[in-house]
């Protein structure tokens, strides 16, 4: 699909979409191992690939702020 040389926004809406204090989900994207290794986690502790990624980064924050 090529790109046109310009594009008629005069009918455009400013801040159409825009919700103050709107949280956004940024999705993150694993490696396969990494991800294979969440999920084996998260099958064996009966929780979803969220909470065990949440978790890990949790420890890896306290053990940073640790060494500070």
């Amino acid at each position: 699909m090529n790109m046109r040389k310009e594009y008629d926004f005069s009918k455009g809406e400013r801040g159409k979409f825009y919700r103050p204090g709107m949280k956004i989900n940024i999705p993150i994207y694993l490696e396969g191992k990494v991800s294979t290794f969440i999920e084996e986690i998260a099958s064996k502790k009966g929780v979803d690939r969220s909470s065990v990624v949440n978790e890990l980064i949790r420890r890896d924050i306290k053990l940073v702020e640790a060494m500070k």
